[in-house]
């Protein structure tokens, strides 16, 4: 980290920030962590030089709101970049398998924000260059299929939900169909690990200058 950087974490779970928290001190970082919402980011217009998400903003409900508060938040000439899951990757199937089990959310896809089209319709205004890139993501787990949906289930927000939302029954139904999906895709022969890849969308984009015509 360079001399005189300050870095800010925001997150609207406030758990994770907990252990954020807790892992940047076991790091020696020093970073201030907060609690918000990426469709209202308590911060001032132009305050920071990068504005980075990892597979975080893509899960709120109004992308148009996300876009507008990653560009307003980042200052003139700065940086935005994002890394978010693809409609086509595993991840991507893992989502389209839980949407065949619950209810219609009523929001846009998620993994919307790893389609360039999208991306590039949605952080168009005031932005002067975007690029766009494929990364493959590897996950790796020492335990048996079962027992990684178990893991998905306890532990990501997304899935959480998803399972909480069905009775019994849809809930054996939507954990057959995951094990099974994670099953096919295991690329380890090794009995009990688990090992899946999956792709990453990698958004670079440049904050224009305030006095460029739209």
């Amino acid at each position: 980290m360079k001399e005189n950087t300050h870095v800010v974490g925001c997150d609207i779970a406030t758990n994770w920030i907990e252990k954020a928290r807790s892992r940047a001190a076991a790091e020696g970082l020093e970073i201030t962590f907060e609690e918000g919402d990426a469709e209202s980011l308590p911060y001032e217009d132009a305050q920071f030089d990068a504005v980075v998400s990892l597979i975080g903003a893509m899960f709120a409900p109004r992308p148009d709101l996300v876009g507008a508060e990653l560009t307003r938040v980042c200052r003139a000439g700065g940086t935005i970049a994002m890394a978010n899951w693809t409609p086509g990757g595993f991840i991507g199937q893992m989502f389209k398998t839980i949407a065949g089990h619950i209810a219609p959310s009523g929001m846009p896809a998620p993994v919307l924000w790893g389609d360039e089209a999208t991306v590039r319709d949605r952080l168009r205004e005031g932005i002067t260059d975007l690029k766009f890139a494929l990364r493959v993501y590897h996950f790796d787990y020492p335990f048996r299929p079962h027992a990684v949906v178990e893991f998905f289930r306890t532990n990501y927000g997304p899935m959480t939900r998803a399972f909480a939302s069905l009775d019994v029954n849809g809930q054996e139904k939507l954990r057959s169909a995951l094990v099974r999906l994670w099953s096919e895709h295991n690329n380890v022969a090794v009995s009990g690990n688990v090992a899946v890849s999956g792709n990453v969308a990698v958004s670079t984009l440049i904050r224009a200058s305030r006095n460029l015509a739209p």
